[in-house]
């Protein structure tokens, strides 16, 4: 394990529920193998559930909710020996060797060289084309009809209380049963639903300005802002980095 530098005075309020706004001197990566977090930077929120996880630049102010029964990893890692290619907040998909690295971290403490191979893991910004964000699905009526429409139209630009609207339901049942069967907020499904789309489009040459309209965001900035977010690189550098790995 990584030096965690000096410990803050707001981290002695770190609970089972959470924690309020502080900052670490160390690189911090938080990820859950169990339930879900919800991380609130300068840059907005991040919710994280397996496999996505998100790291923190030394410096970076940051508050945390924890659902009931999560299993929360925050792995330091001290600036001095590790450079982050991450300026800002950054999420990141972890495949299955980075998790099965990061999980054994937690049975002991690591050498130096242990930290460096796993820093390495946790960093590599290497695309993958199916690096697709998680998305389960909704399985009561009214929830499970709005998800499969937005499969099929991720431009579709109803928000939640005209679907409810249209399927005869509450707004607050609709957005309760996203949150409740999913694990994630409505409004963060279907922005997984939209990026998603838009890797397949990136990956067959079309402009960045027309995917973002063509999966339902209505400016490109948005569209930018949300895949770096998700991704940690921006749409144009994603099919830049995935064109050098196909002829690499």
């Amino acid at each position: 394990m990584a030096d965690s530098g000096t410990k803050t005075a707001d981290e002695d309020l770190i609970t089972a529920t959470g924690h309020p706004t502080h900052v670490h001197d160390f690189h911090q990566l938080l990820y859950a193998p169990l339930g879900r977090i919800t991380v609130t930077t300068p840059d907005g929120e991040h919710e994280l559930a397996s496999p996505l996880a998100l790291w923190l630049p030394a410096g970076t102010p940051h508050s945390a909710r924890f659902d009931p029964e999560s299993l929360v990893l925050a792995e330091p890692f001290d600036p001095a020996a590790h450079r982050l290619p991450f300026a800002r907040a950054t999420a990141i998909r972890l495949d299955d060797a980075a998790r099965r690295q990061l999980l054994a971290r937690t049975r002991g403490a690591g050498t130096e060289a242990d930290d460096a191979a796993v820093f390495a893991a946790l960093t590599c910004t290497r695309p993958r084309r199916d690096a697709r964000l998680p998305l389960p699905r909704p399985t009561s009526e009214a929830a499970r009809a709005v998800a499969g429409t937005l499969l099929r139209r991720p431009d579709d630009q109803r928000t939640a209380t005209e679907w409810a609207e249209s399927l005869y339901v509450s707004s607050t049942s609709l957005r309760r049963a996203f949150r409740t069967e999913t694990g994630i907020a409505f409004s963060e499904w279907r922005t997984r639903v939209r990026l998603n789309h838009s890797l397949e489009l990136l990956s067959r040459g079309h402009q960045v300005g027309a995917v973002a309209a063509k999966v339902g965001f209505t400016s490109t900035n948005g569209y930018i802002l949300a895949f770096r977010r998700h991704f940690g690189r921006t749409p144009g550098a994603w099919t830049k980095e995935c064109a050098e790995r196909s002829t690499g």
